[in-house]
Order: C-alpha cells, then sequence, then structure tokens
C-alpha cells in the first residue's frame, strides 16, 4: 500500500522505417521545434513532441530506438 512505485521498463517504441524518417519542424519565427515523423513518398508530418532542448531530443530519440539524435533531419 505505501510500497515505491515500480519504475516502468522502457520499451522502444516503433515506427516504419521504410515509409517515414524521423524529423524535426523548426519554426523560423518562434523558434518552436516539433518532433515527428515525415512521410518519404507524401511529405506529410505527424507530430510526436515538442521539444525545448538537445536533452530532450536525445530522450525522445532513444526512446523510439535511434542511436544518434544529431543525424535527425531539420526543415523550416
Amino acid at each position: 500500500m505505501f510500497g515505491r512505485k515500480r519504475e516502468k521498463e522502457k520499451a522502444v517504441r516503433t515506427w516504419d522505417r521504410e515509409k517515414t524518417i524521423p524529423a524535426v519542424r523548426c519554426s523560423i519565427c518562434t523558434g518552436e521545434q516539433v518532433f515527428g515523423f515525415k512521410d518519404i513518398h507524401t511529405g506529410s508530418f505527424a507530430e510526436i513532441a515538442m521539444i525545448h532542448s538537445t536533452a530532450e531530443l536525445k530522450e525522445i530519440a532513444s526512446a523510439y530506438g535511434i542511436e544518434d539524435a544529431d543525424t535527425i533531419r531539420k526543415f523550416y
């Protein structure tokens, strides 16, 4: 009843690697950055999370199994 909360196992989230690529959409005016996946064929962007720092980007990238967060493409 008053015990510790158990930590949830960090499960790697999946995404379609054949149809989408990880990307960060950046706003020129406000500097807002949103992590998501961009469809290779249609160019549509699916938003996942808002990014406030590079540490958050690395954390979200590791949750999706992306080893090198620096290689994620940015578009404006």
